[in-house]
């Protein structure tokens, strides 16, 4: 039953009670309820008889009250009285019957949050109600509620363990459980979308009608994905790929079951045949028909003189249409025979559809028209022009009453069909978009695109509902399953996704940059980090929880550099609305604005000088206690990209689009050293800790390493393949990370850790899907920041934080979970993920884009099922788990 709004409201005034209780007698109080395994806790706490083991508990705890030892269980008397009266109003509140995670609730939350905050013991309660999930099912629901408050409050909840919790009807969207023990858990109608489970332990869990975006990701490896079409019981999905063949998958598995050969080129396009016994596929200038069950060739229709782009099955399954250049075939399917040929466009026809009904085709052509075609007498009823650029797609909507084109200058169009008019013209994409699908039900129109998005509208307002960014290449074809449940894409990146749509379509409101982000900065403590963006915007950040402190709001342009004073009380960013501000840490205010033109901003480490490099080849040098010029350094011939002061502050390092890296007497602005040994732009260059070593990356796909006071190249680190954009030494100079990336040319978007005693590759890091602009080691050399994203794109526009060299182990502080690992015989590399980490994972993610992570997960003996019924095993595995069947067998990680 739903409670009154007044009674919803006066859940911040139970909470407040918690005032006056010691936030660790929560810890006791598990401790004591596990071990007596108890399950009625507001019972077990009522009964006077149970005190004793409260008494015997705390006397142990000499830290747990700051009093004297007579006053001590006086305290804990009033401090479990206290408690008992709180969780009686809970139970009876209808935080403890409903789930507050839905958008009915999102004042509410707001609300509450801003309310509790800043109360480290509501919140140590709110942790309290989640582990008393445990034991106790009478508060399930206010224990998940209390769960989505402290992820929607980015409280730290990675390392810690949660064994046995149970987590019912509510959304966990973003939460991060990096090396958590979530073993024994139960989650029931639990949305995980963009949950990074990293490192996590996961044994005997149970999790069931589970809500997440993504389910499989299907990989044929054989080269580009071109069409991807559902069978009408929606239990099959049908692709075809560039190497020629066309692959069956079992939707709800993932595996593939079936390969159909015949081609030796491009296939196109695949359509299933309304009664789903058939599948047509076009490739070459012929069209194959295929019996889908023996997965034969049937029938060979010849009849175009170039590549077919475009199959249709109509919806009696009687007639097919192909389209290749300039015309459109229509074939009797019974007969193998061609019924007539549709002539009328003036280039290649690219996409085809039949309307519901079957009467009408229409057709998308690069000549820039639509074409609305009377198929019993073949003739053109309408010919539609609206975009100024090839349309590459178009679709009819179920009732038939609407048509959907997408094309080359990003657009999508609703036309109504009887009016041909046009109902709405959106934009949302940044390249062609290159299909588009109608949801069985006409209010979703989904399209995937050149800029390696997927887009949902609501057809009815013509708005963007959410986008999708998770291939890494253009998203070729798009297609919605016919009972509704699922959606399918396929990619150059050579990969199908198939994704949940009702979760994909469920809105969340993410921190992060919206567009490319551009650099990232640790400040001198390490507890912050800057972060600044093509979204003309600089961010703090809170280093351990991810959580925003604050956005900085000044520039008008891109915002290029970020750099903290080494006090740490301000931080400089250079923008390309040719100004530095300098910032004042604790309030967000600017302190003082530059008027210069500067790609580059670097404070020197005894903070007496700030160097900026700019576009006009220069570097400028300013006196930060007069906030005036300086000096201007003369030399490079091409923009100066990077500027890096040694340690001691004496000499400074640029590189430049010249080629050249120069070395420069910060005190005179003398040129002392240049050197030679790139062959293309020098995108960053990086001091080790001590200063003898200068390391140079650049875009010919390599790093140089400099001894600095014999001006000679000690080594040449060359294992990318991608251009470097940022270096980066460990603070105990033995590690260098770098960045790669090319914007132009996609490539690798790794990060790479060297040996730098060895000259050597030690680890690469995966996780970033567009260029990596930055990378930043914290102070202590614990964690490595990075960041990614190009230039006028949303692509990826993440900022990652790696755990590099934490040596931390999983927690397994039940015995049960220690037994069994105790009892599987577990290889060398899987037994280390217990104890020191060797390979870094990803422990924050900042992104607006919902990714789930899952890299190095253990998991034993669970169970994983989607909201459809989908065993989600497989998307783990690809996600980077460990799956360990039985007692003694290791399952290898499979991606």
């Amino acid at each position: 039953m739903y409670c009154t709004n007044e009674k919803r409201e006066d859940l911040s005034e139970i909470l407040a009670n918690v005032k006056d209780v010691d936030e660790q007698i929560f810890s006791v109080i598990i401790q004591i309820f596990r071990k007596e395994n108890i399950s009625d806790s507001l019972g077990y706490l009522q009964q006077e008889n149970n005190q004793i083991h409260f008494k015997q508990f705390i006397l142990q705890l000499e830290n747990l009250l700051q009093v004297d030892k007579d006053q001590k269980l006086n305290v804990v008397t009033n401090n479990i009285k206290i408690i008992i009266n709180i969780l009686k109003q809970i139970r009876d509140h209808d935080f403890n019957q409903i789930d507050y995670s839905t958008d009915i609730y999102l004042q509410t939350r707001q609300s509450l949050k801003e309310k509790i905050k800043e109360d480290q013991r509501i919140i140590k309660f709110l942790q309290f109600l989640v582990q008393l999930t445990s034991l106790d099912n009478l508060f399930i629901q206010s224990g998940s509620n209390s769960l989505n408050l402290l992820i929607e409050m980015k409280i730290d909840l990675t390392k810690q363990s949660f064994e046995n919790i149970k987590i019912k009807n509510t959304s966990l969207i973003g939460a991060n459980f990096v090396r958590c023990n979530l073993s024994g858990s139960y989650f029931e109608n639990v949305c995980i979308s963009g949950m990074n489970l990293n490192g996590a332990q996961l044994f005997n869990c149970k999790w069931k009608n589970i809500k997440i975006n993504q389910l499989h990701q299907l990989h044929g490896n054989c080269g580009v994905v071109w069409s991807v079409c559902f069978s009408p019981d929606s239990t099959t999905l049908a692709s075809s790929f560039g190497d020629g063949s066309i692959r069956l998958w079992n939707v709800q598995t993932g595996r593939q079951f079936a390969i159909l050969d015949g081609y030796s080129n491009h296939v196109r396009s695949v359509c299933f045949s309304p009664d789903g016994t058939k599948l047509a596929s076009g490739s070459d200038n012929s069209i194959y028909i295929w019996d889908v069950k023996t997965g034969q060739q049937k029938q060979k229709l010849n009849g175009h003189s170039n590549v077919v782009n475009s199959i249709c099955f109509s919806p009696d399954g009687n007639i097919l249409a192909s389209s290749s250049s300039e015309s459109i075939c229509i074939w009797n399917v019974k007969k193998s025979k061609l019924k007539s040929k549709l002539n009328g466009h003036s280039n290649d026809v690219k996409s085809i559809c039949f309307s519901p009904d079957g009467t009408t085709l229409a057709s998308g052509s690069l000549d820039y028209s639509i074409h609305i075609w009377d198929i019993k007498n073949g003739i053109s009823r309408a010919k539609l022009y609206t975009h100024n650029s090839p349309v590459i797609s178009v679709c009819f909507s179920p009732d038939g009453s609407k048509l959907a084109s997408g094309c080359g200058d990003c657009s999508i169009c609703l036309w109504d069909v009887n009016a041909q008019k046009i109902l709405f013209r959106v934009f949302g994409h940044s390249s062609w978009v290159n299909s588009i699908s109608f949801s069985p039900d006409g209010c979703t129109l989904a399209s995937g695109c050149s800029d390696d998005s997927i887009g949902f509208w609501d057809v009815q307002k013509g708005q963007l509902k959410s986008m999708l960014y998770d291939h890494s290449s253009w998203v070729t074809s798009v297609c919605f399953s016919p009972n509704g449940l699922i959606f399918a894409s396929g990619s150059f990146d050579q990969s199908i996704h198939l994704w949940d749509i009702k979760a994909a379509l469920q809105q969340s409101k993410l921190d992060g940059h919206s567009r490319a982000v551009l650099q990232v900065s640790f400040s001198p403590d390490g507890k912050i980090f800057a972060s600044c963006s093509d979204d003309n915007s600089v961010c703090l950040w809170d280093a351990k929880t991810g959580r925003q402190k604050s956005t900085l709001i000044g520039h008008r342009g891109y915002v290029l550099s970020v750099c903290f004073s080494p006090e740490g009380s301000t931080l400089a960013s250079c923008s390309d609305d040719k100004s530095i501000l300098l910032w004042d840490i604790k309030t967000g205010q600017k302190k003082s604005i530059i008027k210069v033109h500067s790609r580059s901003v670097q404070f020197s480490p005894d903070g007496t000088t700030l160097a900026s490099g700019s576009d006009d080849k220069h570097i400028k040098l300013w006196n930060l206690m007069t906030r005036k010029f300086k000096s201007k350094l003369c030399g490079h011939t091409s923009l100066v990209n990077s500027c890096c002061f040694s340690s001691d502050s004496a000499t400074l390092a640029s590189g430049s689009d010249d080629n050249s890296i120069r070395l420069w007497v910060v005190k005179t602005g003398q040129q002392i050293a240049k050197f030679d040994g790139h062959d293309s732009c020098v995108n960053s260059v990086c001091f080790s800790p001590d200063g003898t070593i200068l390391a140079s990356g650049s875009d010919d796909k390599s790093i140089l390493l400099w001894k600095v006071s014999t001006r000679q190249q000690l080594a040449k680190l060359d294992n990318h393949d991608s251009c470097v954009i940022s270096v980066c030494f460990s603070p105990d100079g033995t590690t260098l990370a770098s960045g790669c990336g090319n914007p132009y040319n996609g490539g690798n978007f790794s990060i790479l850790l060297w040996d730098v005693q060895i000259g050597q590759q030690i680890a690469k890091l995966d996780g970033h899907d567009s260029c990596v602009n930055s990378v930043c080691f914290s102070p202590d050399g614990t964690i490595l920041a990075s960041c990614s994203g190009i230039r006028n794109s949303c692509k990826d526009c993440s900022i990652r934080l790696w755990d590099f060299k934490t040596g931390n182990q999983i927690l397994d502080s039940e015995k049960n979970s220690k037994d069994i690992l105790a009892q599987l015989k577990l290889p060398l590399k899987a037994n280390s993920l217990f104890h020191n980490t060797t390979t870094p994972i990803t422990i924050l993610l900042i992104s607006q884009k919902l990714i789930f992570q899952a890299k190095e997960a253990l998991i034993f003996n669970g169970q994983f099922t989607n909201q459809s019924g989908i065993d989600l095993g497989l998307l783990l595995k690809q996600k980077g788990c460990y799956l360990l069947e039985g007692q003694n067998q290791f399952l290898q990680k499979q991606i």
